[in-house]
């Protein structure tokens, strides 16, 4: 071998050498990188796959009332609920080799970089579900390098701490599809009002279509653009064998019909209502340890569609367009539960919930609390007082005091407790007031929960003291249970985004007897007397207007102030209140404004009520019941025209008739205290 031989396969071997050592080297950095990589990812751990989610709201069925979330509506739904034609159109499209590779598909990619570089510009992508699932949850869409690495480290760890189905799921429940609807939960009641698990083929077809570029392929954007994207899905379906021949032409030749305009992002059931829960549910979340910002809830609530339906129509029917507000709750006094709530005229224009947030002067709505007082210190239904035009002292004489009637007219001649509630004649409440105390009528209000800023002056008797109407009303939900209170819930239970049971409302929950079974009976049915006109006097009873609307037993009360107004009542099931006025104080004027009350009240409760059988106060023991002449308190006989059924305790059962002529002689004596209690007994 000659030297220039020699030399020339030194050379060769030396460069055999070294690429044996770069494949060494290129090997052993392979191997290091991708240990490294392994370390990284069990060093780093699992990716976390949370995402924000809507809070949702179901009403006492389980019917959707609406949800939570800043503007984008997330639904977190498993396989198992999304149609199998929606995943089929999803691999078919964006990754046919999703369960085959390992979270790159290197073929794609390397068919991406050729058609790349042959058109000297990215044309094509090769992103698989996962890259695009990691790029969804992590990152941004910039297109750079370093946003490239990260969406592949993610990837990896994705790939590696999670299995296919749990990929494949998370992506349908976070990609986006347009309009503030990201998953394919929101996007399918969105385009087509109903659960994804209810999509049919052409549908799901349509939806896949979407998320290339929502503001291009949503069929809002273009019907065109989705049709024909829509198309394409179904051939390529059909080419891996995913669907017949016959189902992708029928599913071609379907024309869909989209219901993106029955949508409207601010609107949902009872959003008063709503609100009112979510605040509820936070304090309950608290208290268990767990912040309502994380969303994904399930809250199961009070609310009873039909109730709610009810209290909405007849707001819309009554309400006059004058700027006046309302407010409207009702409660079953069974259970304490809300089950229907309005908050004000226009959710859109004012959050402002004028049932929980706003206090106002409930008027003569006070008083059945100032007669369950009365009733506790000796009086009867059957107490007689002067009720004519009355100046009171007070604060030790230095104050005075001169309530009037609505129409400013006085009754010439002594009432009855039952009439005096009945016409709400206010002199009568107010020697009422004098007479029992400031600081009994302060513990029987603090007993039913609305005593806490009461003053200490005569024109408390009247309702000057400011309450919310969700209080008030759950005060008289306390009379409708027979005088038991339990406190008014919104919130039934609450479920995380995992589905677990984080709270449930007692079967048996706290509640507490605060009036006497006999005395709340009998204050309950001198509150029916305001739709009796047997009452009538100088002014008529302040419910005979809606007497003809009746179908069944009220017990109920209005209030009227010259700012607002009110009007609670109820039946054994169901209590409602209304409450009408201007935020900003204005005083009640026009005919309608003062007409809305009574009609919101009696149009909800006959709606709310109509399928139901009509149900009567049961009298408990110790109750007894006399027909009594109005006039006198006496028993009626057929010379006493004004008779009327009253309920009182034993011992103030009336022995003498109403023709005796010594009760007539006692109701025309004159007596020397203007404001005392009229001074004869119809008792033994």
């Amino acid at each position: 071998m000659n030297r220039a031989e020699y030399h020339k396969q030194r050379k060769k071997k030396l460069r055999l050498r070294q690429l044996v050592i770069l494949m060494v080297v290129c090997a052993s950095s392979v191997i290091t990188a991708l240990v490294s990589l392994r370390v990284y990812a069990q060093i780093t751990g699992a990716p976390s796959l949370t995402v924000p989610k809507a809070t949702v709201f179901l009403d006492t069925s389980g019917e959707q009332i609406g949800d939570k979330f800043a503007g984008q509506r997330r639904y977190w739904v498993g396989l198992d609920d999304i149609s199998p034609f929606v995943t089929k159109a999803l691999i078919a499209t964006e990754d046919q080799n999703f369960y085959k590779h390992n979270g790159f598909d290197y073929t794609r990619i390397a068919g991406a970089i050729v058609q790349d570089v042959k058109a000297m510009k990215k044309v094509q992508g090769a992103s698989t579900i996962t890259q695009q699932y990691a790029r969804n949850l992590y990152l941004s869409h910039d297109k750079t390098w370093l946003r490239k690495m990260n969406e592949a480290l993610y990837t990896y760890r994705l790939e590696t701490f999670y299995d296919k189905d749990q990929i494949l799921e998370g992506y349908l429940n976070t990609v986006y599809f347009g309009h503030g609807m990201y998953g394919i939960e929101a996007a399918s009641r969105y385009y087509f009002a109903k659960p994804a698990k209810e999509l049919t083929l052409p549908e799901a077809a349509s939806l896949v279509a979407i998320p290339k570029g929502p503001s291009i392929y949503s069929p809002l954007a273009s019907e065109e653009n989705n049709h024909n994207r829509q198309q394409l899905i179904l051939s390529l379906m059909r080419n891996k064998e995913m669907i017949t021949e016959e189902a992708k032409e029928r599913a071609q030749n379907e024309n869909l019909t989209f219901k993106y305009d029955e949508w409207d992002s601010d609107k949902m059931n009872a959003p008063y209502f709503v609100d009112t829960v979510w605040a509820e549910a936070k304090k309950i979340l608290e208290k268990n340890g767990r912040n309502i910002a994380e969303g994904g809830w399930t809250i199961q609530t009070t609310l009873n569609p039909l109730h709610q339906k009810a209290a909405e129509e007849a707001v819309e029917k009554n309400m006059p367009n004058s700027g006046l507000q309302v407010g409207f709750v009702s409660m079953d006094p069974k259970t304490g539960y809300v089950t229907s709530l309005v908050g004000g005229t226009h959710y859109t224009e004012s959050s402002y919930n004028r049932v929980t947030q706003a206090k106002r002067q409930p008027g003569s709505a006070i008083k059945p609390f100032l007669y369950a007082t009365a009733l506790e210190n000796d009086f009867s239904p059957i107490t007689f007082m002067d009720a004519e035009k009355t100046i009171f002292t007070y604060d030790g004489g230095r104050s005075e005091y001169e309530p009037k009637n609505v129409n400013g007219k006085f009754a010439n001649h002594p009432i009855s407790l039952a009439q005096a509630l009945a016409i709400s004649d206010n002199i009568f409440a107010v020697k009422t007031y004098e007479e029992v105390g400031h600081r009994k009528f302060k513990q029987m209000l603090n007993r039913f929960g609305i005593g806490e800023t009461l003053q200490n002056t005569p024109s408390v008797a009247l309702g000057t003291t400011e309450v919310t109407l969700k209080d008030i009303t759950s005060a008289y939900n306390t009379l409708a249970a027979g005088g038991v209170k339990r406190s008014p819930i919104t919130v039934l239970s609450i479920k995380d985004g995992e589905g677990k049971l984080i709270y449930e409302v007692e079967e048996k929950r706290e509640e507490k007897r605060v009036l006497k079974k006999d005395e709340n009976f009998i204050l309950t049915q001198l509150m029916t007397g305001m739709f009796d006109p047997v009452f009538n006097d100088y002014t008529p009873a302040t419910g005979v207007s809606l007497r003809n609307r009746q179908t069944r037993p009220y017990a109920a009360k209005s209030g009227t102030t010259l700012t607002d107004q009110m009007m609670i009542g109820f039946t054994p099931s169901l209590t409602a209140g209304v409450w009408n006025g201007y935020d900003q104080g204005k005083q009640l004027s026009s005919e309608e404004d003062a007409r809305a009350t009574k009609h919101i009240w009696i149009d909800f409760m006959e709606g709310a009520l109509k399928d139901t059988p009509s149900e009567p106060f049961i009298a408990p023991k110790g109750v007894q019941s006399a027909i009594i002449d109005v006039e006198t308190g006496g028993i009626a006989t057929k010379a006493c025209g004004r008779q009327r059924l009253v309920y009182l305790k034993k011992k103030d059962m009336p022995k003498k008739k109403c023709t005796d002529p010594s009760i007539v002689n006692e109701l025309t004596k004159e007596t020397d205290e203007t404001w005392s209690l009229f001074p004869f007994s119809l008792f033994e």
